[in-house]
């Protein structure tokens, strides 16, 4: 068994893939579109939007969709684990283009290294990392 997070964007998923490439997190390793080759549609306005990605790096793994319905992320955050302080701030710094820093990357009271943001897509991430 393994746990692959989903990311549900209303009509944003492509934009926000491509941002997470630029960043370094990765890359969409499949990209299937509403209404491409027989895929059914909803609604017009989601014609061509992602119906399914599939998207990996360097120890990540997560899919993503368009879905008009979709609600913003509560309650949850994707993770990040780092060996590496400097590749931890380095993406870090690059995923708060357009987002927010909730948390800013320092070393935290329990030892650790440690940050949140929201990026542009509303979606939370956590770093966490060695001390230093």
């Amino acid at each position: 068994m393994r746990l692959s997070p989903a990311l549900f964007f209303t009509t944003h998923c492509e934009p926000a893939l491509a941002f997470y490439e630029q960043c370094g997190l990765g890359r969409a390793t499949i990209l299937l579109r509403w209404g491409d080759n027989g895929m059914p549609v909803r609604t017009e306005a989601m014609r061509g939007k992602v119906l399914h990605a599939q998207f990996q790096g360097q120890g990540v793994l997560f899919h993503a969709s368009d879905n008009d319905d979709a609600e913003p992320m509560k309650g949850s955050a994707m993770m990040l684990e780092f060996d590496d302080l400097a590749a931890m701030g380095e993406l870090f710094d690059h995923m708060t283009a357009g987002g927010r820093i909730t948390v800013p990357l320092t070393r935290q009271y329990w030892g650790t290294s440690f940050g949140m943001l929201i990026d542009a897509f509303d979606v939370q991430w956590m770093f966490s990392g060695p001390a230093e």
